[in-house]
């Protein structure tokens, strides 16, 4: 039967998000999100909707769903950046070419009608969230916040007529091995005037925190491919998600004569207990979902790391990844993914690779002209 590409009503965004949980139920590594949380980025009363539009569409073969796309125009990209570019997210197809391509097709013809003359992605919604098509690394699951798909995307994804724009890096350390005593000189040197502090985050005045680290946040991507600055309800919707699940060992600044220069974010792998989770939490899985909260977790990733303009040059990166990777032997981690940073981003990768990281998976940003 012919494949049905159909725009979906707001009233079907749960099938939408139902979606890849029925397409991976047996894979071995795929995981996907709480279904509520992914409910919640979607619904159009998130922060993200107040300068994106969104249209939902999903591919039916004999009435069953064989592929979900997200067709979305970013109006805070297109100011930031003064281009006419849509994107495309939450893609997730059977290795079916005709769903593929009625689903880029669709998406396409609405980015076109809303003035986009080119399209990139994956992004969910943007590259603030989740982003990147898996190109390498199949062979283990996705760390926090990362995504995962089978090695057939990338084909369907570009025999629509798309093209590598941008690859991302993922890095894995060694968390038990420590940081490299070579370098403590390195950082007692960088500090040898005893201005620059570390400090971790207390929890409980996280609000305060919020606004340092957009100033950080803001200052220290700017010139980042792909970057678009976030709002302050984005960022409080961010704070108010990570609540629940920060401790101090998490969140911690670099501070130059008392003032923000840098900081990061690192969260353990709770992608393990999202695996027992299957999506949501209730009677069946909420105690495989705590067992390996308590008990599996053997890693984690430093989700950003980053320096405002004026302290660049200065080796803050250090600081930060000496305190990550003590963080990280202090809660048992074995080992730690530093992720992503852009391919061409020599300063940061250079960096981490002086340290012993390793790049062991590598994420794509495709584009095409509409």
């Amino acid at each position: 039967m012919p494949i049905e590409i159909r725009e979906l009503a707001e009233s079907e965004l749960g099938d939408f998000v139902d979606y890849p949980f029925s397409l991976f139920r047996e894979h071995p590594y795929w995981v996907g999100e709480l279904k509520k949380d992914t409910i919640h980025l979607l619904e159009l009363g998130h922060p993200f909707w107040r300068h994106g539009e969104r249209k939902l569409f999903m591919a039916y073969n004999a009435g069953l769903p064989v592929g979900r796309i997200a067709a979305i125009v970013n109006s805070a990209h297109n100011s930031f950046h003064g281009e006419n570019c849509g994107f495309f997210g939450f893609f997730d197809c059977a290795e079916d070419p005709e769903a593929a391509a009625g689903l880029f097709t669709a998406a396409g013809k609405y980015l076109r009608a809303k003035g986009m003359d080119k399209v990139r992605g994956p992004v969910n919604p943007s590259t603030n969230e989740t982003c990147g098509l898996l190109v390498e690394g199949f062979d283990s699951p996705p760390m926090i916040m990362m995504t995962y798909n089978p090695p057939y995307y990338a084909g369907l994804i570009e025999a629509a007529g798309f093209s590598k724009a941008k690859d991302l890096l993922a890095y894995n350390m060694a968390v038990a091995a420590g940081f490299p005593e070579r370098f403590e000189k390195i950082v007692k040197r960088i500090n040898r005037g005893g201005n620059i502090a570390v400090e971790l985050v207390d929890i409980k005045k996280l609000d305060e925190a919020i606004a340092e680290i957009k100033d950080v946040y803001n200052s220290a991507w700017e010139k980042n491919w792909g970057f678009i600055p976030m709002t302050d309800a984005e960022l409080d919707d961010m704070g108010k998600a990570l609540r629940p699940m920060l401790k101090p060992d998490y969140l911690f600044f670099a501070r130059v004569d008392g003032k923000a220069a840098a900081f990061c974010l690192m969260l353990p792998d709770f992608n393990v207990p999202l695996k027992a989770a299957r999506g949501s939490l209730n009677p069946l899985t909420i105690l495989p979902f705590l067992y390996n909260m308590t008990f599996k977790i053997r890693g984690g990733r430093m989700l950003t790391l980053g320096v405002k303009k004026e302290f660049r040059g200065r080796g803050l990166e250090m600081f930060l990844i000496k305190k990550a990777i003590e963080s990280g032997k202090k809660m048992g981690w074995k080992n730690g993914e530093m992720s992503w940073t852009l391919e061409d981003n020599t300063l940061i990768n250079n960096t981490i690779e002086s340290i012993g990281g390793k790049v062991y998976k590598k994420y794509r940003i495709y584009e095409k002209k509409l």
